[in-house]
């Protein structure tokens, strides 16, 4: 252990086991609060210059244009109404638990043969 004038827990070699000073506590959360607003300041900052270039090129605009369009095509769609949709979910489920109960069959008929075989 290095000797500090019987600071030990402050500068021993062995780490920090919360024998800080509170004011040393103190000074941590703030600078961990500063560094969190800064880097929020920042972050913003770089958000908006993104937007602001992609304004100033007009992307945003071809991008609300082409929103704009997706949203017609959508519109041309033939979507299932609630009774062709709940069917085909129905389908899908019970497709689903015969495939699972033929590969658990087939994974057990295997295996049998298998260890006959052995």
């Amino acid at each position: 252990m290095v000797d500090c004038g019987g600071l030990e827990n402050r500068c021993g070699s062995k780490a920090h086991r919360g024998f800080e000073s509170l004011s040393l506590r103190q000074f941590a959360v703030r600078l961990k609060v500063k560094k969190f607003y800064i880097e929020l300041v920042l972050w913003s900052v770089a958000v908006l210059a993104v937007f602001g270039i992609a304004w100033y090129l007009g992307w945003l605009k071809s991008l609300a244009v082409y929103i704009g369009e997706t949203r017609d095509e959508l519109k041309k769609c033939n979507w299932p109404s609630k009774s062709e949709l709940w069917n085909s979910t129905v389908l899908v489920f019970v497709v689903l638990i015969v495939l699972g109960l033929f590969t658990i069959g087939a994974d057990f008929g295997i295996l049998k043969v298998v260890r006959a075989l052995l």
